[in-house]
């Protein structure tokens, strides 16, 4: 009869180590979509603000002073706001923009990226 108290004592334990398991797998699994969800918010503002550059780079020549002005409405329609835009004398725009998520856990953050574009210069291949 001792044996018999021991066996009824672990019966139902692998239910316990089964719910752990179950507990710790969903908890990995959380913690990777939050980080799956940091990862494309910054791959978002960052394809902001390289649509933005290339917007201000294409007017940098024809009407510079509307090129800031398009990167900005572009930026707008992809939910960032631009907080630098400068353009240089070779025509290469210089861009920052900022932009608002709202992340699980972390609340509303503010995710900054920047971009530099311009011109193409082909070097002649020469004879």
């Amino acid at each position: 009869m001792a044996g018999m108290g021991r066996e009824n004592a672990q019966r139902g334990s692998a239910t316990i180590w089964t719910v752990g398991l179950m507990a710790l797998v969903f908890a990995v699994a959380v913690a990777v979509v939050f980080a799956g969800m940091a990862r494309v918010a910054r791959h978002r503002a960052q394809s902001a603000a390289d649509l933005s550059a290339l917007a201000a780079a294409r007017l940098a020549f024809a009407d510079p002073d509307r090129s800031c002005l398009r990167a900005s409405s572009l930026a707008a329609d992809n939910k960032a706001r631009i907080t630098r835009c400068s353009l240089s004398e070779g025509g290469v725009a210089d861009i920052e923009v900022v932009m608002e998520v709202s992340l699980p856990l972390k609340g509303p953050v503010a995710i900054t990226s920047r971009a530099r574009a311009g011109p193409v210069h082909i070097a002649d291949p020469g004879p």
